[in-house]
């Protein structure tokens, strides 16, 4: 194992301990699960938009699951809250390719952050719905806020 690689698990093992905005959020916009029923991973993520809708003010998420879901919903808390909505979607699909991506091209560590931590991941298929779990739940999240909303 590298020390990159090395110190990329010290992070996720961090993460999966301190869970950052694991909890509950009051009167959020919107809120969505996700289960991933290969493994049992199942996770809340709510939302709270800015008071003109374009960007997000508040995330929380509750969850249980193994230390890669738990730990990427934390690193995607830190991440996400203060971006716009259009940023948030431009961070998830380069989350998205990472974990696709099996050919050692390098992600884009300025938009990402700590999340290329988990580019490591994309070598176990079947923990990369682990990893996405509450990015995908974000995503659907944020749709829901949006059409309340509008209505």
């Amino acid at each position: 194992m590298s020390a990159l690689d090395g110190l990329y698990q010290q992070l996720i093992l961090e993460h999966s301990k301190k869970r950052a905005g694991d909890g509950p959020l009051a009167d959020a916009d919107a809120e969505h699960f996700e289960r991933n029923p290969s493994c049992g991973d199942e996770i809340t993520v709510r939302v709270k938009l800015d008071e003109d809708g374009t960007g997000l003010a508040e995330l929380a998420w509750q969850g249980d699951g193994c230390s890669i879901s738990m730990a990427s919903a934390s690193v995607l808390s830190e991440l996400a809250v203060g971006k716009s909505t259009a940023e948030i979607e431009e961070l998830v699909a380069a989350f998205r390719l990472m974990l696709r991506t099996r050919d050692g091209s390098e992600p884009d560590e300025d938009l990402l952050e700590d999340a290329v931590a988990f580019q490591g991941v994309s070598k176990f298929v079947m923990r990369v719905k682990c990893a996405m779990l509450s990015w995908v739940a974000l995503e659907a999240s944020l749709k829901e806020a949006a059409v309340s909303r509008e209505g």
